[in-house]
Order: C-alpha cells, then sequence, then structure tokens
C-alpha cells in the first residue's frame, strides 16, 4: 500500500498543499497531471529523496516520512532511467542485491531471473550508451526490481519511447506489477497510458490533488 496523509511541500515560489492519496495493495496506480503540476516531486517525496514540511508518507503499512531512501522498500524508475554509464547490464541488475551484501551465488541468480523476465539476457556485457531506448527501460526496471521491494515508483518511464516501444513497455510494466504483486505509482501525462495501465487514476493540478478520475465511462 502506498500513502500520502496531509503532505505539504513548498520550493521557490510553488507549492504542494494538503496531498491524500492512497494506492491499495497490489494495485497499479496512475498519476495524471500536466508538466509542472507536481507530480515528480510528489513521487520524491514518496522515495525519500524530497522531505515534506508537513504530513506522513506510509509504504506496505509502515510509516516511513523520517527513514532514507534504501530503507523504504521501494524500486524507483526515474524519468531519464539514469542507468550507471561506466556499469555493464549485469553490473545495474546486481547494484542493488550487492548493495544488500547477498551472497555472490544468490546475485548472479537475481540477474539471470531478471534478464530473463525482461527479455534482456543478451545484453548483459553492454553499457548503457550501446543499448536502445526501450531496452534502456527495461535495465531501469530491472535494476528498481532487483531489491524485492513491495512498491514501485515510476517517472514518466514511457515519455522518450516510439509508439510501438511504449506499447512494449506498457505490457511489460504490467506484467512485471502483477508478477511481483507490487504496488506501483507511474507518473504520466497520457490519458492513455492510464487507461491501459490503472487499476486506480489521480489527477494533479498545480499542486492539487484533485481526487480520482474515473476514465471512460
Amino acid at each position: 500500500m502506498i500513502a500520502l496523509q496531509d503532505i505539504a511541500w513548498a520550493a521557490g515560489g510553488f507549492a504542494l498543499e494538503g496531498i491524500d492519496l492512497e494506492v491499495p495493495n497490489a494495485c497499479y496506480g496512475v498519476l495524471m497531471g500536466r508538466t509542472g503540476c507536481g507530480k515528480t516531486s510528489l513521487l520524491e517525496i514518496l522515495c525519500g529523496l524530497r522531505r515534506p514540511a508537513a504530513g506522513r508518507v506510509v509504504i506496505d503499512g509502515r510509516e516511513v516520512t523520517d527513514l532514507p531512501p534504501g530503507a523504504r522498500g521501494i524500486g524507483y524508475v526515474p524519468q531519464d532511467g539514469a542507468l550507471f554509464p561506466t556499469m555493464t547490464v549485469a553490473e545495474q541488475l546486481g547494484f542493488a542485491p550487492r548493495v544488500q551484501r547477498r551472497p555472490g551465488r544468490e546475485i548472479t541468480a537475481i540477474v539471470e531471473r531478471l534478464a530473463g523476465d525482461l527479455g534482456i539476457g543478451h545484453l548483459l556485457d553492454r553499457r548503457p550508451d550501446g543499448l536502445s531506448g526501450g531496452e534502456r527501460g527495461r535495465v531501469a526496471l530491472g535494476r528498481a526490481l532487483a531489491s524485492g521491494p513491495r512498491v514501485l515508483l515510476l517517472d514518466e518511464p514511457l515519455a522518450a519511447l516510439d509508439e510501438d516501444t511504449r506499447d512494449e513497455m506498457a505490457d511489460l510494466l504490467k506484467e512485471a506489477q502483477s508478477r511481483h504483486g507490487l504496488t506501483a505509482l507511474h507518473v504520466t501525462h497520457s490519458r492513455a497510458e492510464a487507461a491501459r495501465l490503472a487499476d486506480r487514476r489521480f489527477v494533479m493540478e498545480a499542486g492539487v490533488l484533485r481526487g480520482e478520475d474515473p476514465g471512460p465511462q
């Protein structure tokens, strides 16, 4: 479960006020809104990259407002993927398990399983500059899943992809969320993405959450 309770945050002339949002366990939530409305800031508050001025952040039934990002049990895919430029795909997938001090044999098994699930087993020796946009998206998703999170946060993960690749990635995201039993929150400005992916839809305007969008009637 993902919950934001009465969240407030401000920077410069922009503010988030009284944000209440809840995505039930194992649901795929989509947060929609125009560029600059505060979607990414809200995601970063959930991740622990920004600290709210007021309110509570609850992940999987546990308050995490004061915890650092690595202690929140979250897998995060930022807007540009943010892959490590000098690491191979195998090293990207193995990064979180290494930080968790998993045994080497277990890390190898995690890398092989994720590479197979995401269709990137043939790319394990490549670095990001040798990958297509869709391949980078798959690697970023795999890196987010490698720590075994209960919650997955995605910031415009399909925005830079061509139409065919976007459709493939949308199907992969939904499949990964379902297979791993994750609670997901996906940020986008696209109603088409929301219609394709969302169990719950939320609309944000100028720092204010307008509540759930029922979608097409």
